[in-house]
């Protein structure tokens, strides 16, 4: 099966490319594993930063995500994992901003994740939060989160959203 893009704008080609190689994985798998994240950030004088988490078993930095929980709409799923692993709570858009997918290096052949992506101003951040033994957390100048992340659909979805924001 062959997959042809025809962008319109430059913009949207790392989103098309991540649905294609989602399609790809689907069309062989015929399944994907749905989740929901946000990217807490907040405005630090003129500059945009966005939180970010360590994952629990590599350490690599991360944004908040999970499992859609049941009876939860993503957004509403997003928003209890950002306060359970990194502690924080705010304003969050009712549409989601994008998505990327990505699997387990450490699991071969198994699931393609998709993780549907929203932004949330934090208003509130807690001292101490329920996986605060397992995770550390940063805030980083927007660039530097893009620069930290090393998941290629990840990073365009921080890419994408500095655009929005204009940053």
């Amino acid at each position: 099966m062959k997959y042809c893009l025809t962008p319109k704008s430059s913009r949207n080609v790392a989103r098309w490319q991540a649905e294609a190689f989602s399609s790809k994985q689907m069309a062989s798998q015929e399944t994907y594993v749905a989740q929901s994240g946000i990217i807490p950030y907040r405005n630090k004088g003129k500059d945009l930063e966005v939180l970010l988490i360590t994952s629990v078993g590599s350490g690599r930095w991360i944004l908040p995500k999970g499992h859609i929980e049941d009876g939860m709409s993503p957004r509403e799923s997003a928003t209890k994992e950002a306060l359970e692993e990194a502690g924080v709570n705010g304003t969050v858009s009712t549409k989601k901003i994008g998505d990327y997918t990505y699997s387990k290096k450490e699991k071969k052949n198994g699931p393609i994740y998709k993780v549907d992506i929203y932004a949330m101003h934090v208003n509130f951040e807690l001292e101490i939060w329920p996986e605060e033994g397992e995770r550390r957390r940063k805030w980083m100048p927007i660039q530097e989160a893009i620069k930290s992340v090393n998941e290629k659909g990840l990073r365009s979805v921080i890419r994408h959203f500095s655009e929005l924001m204009g940053k």
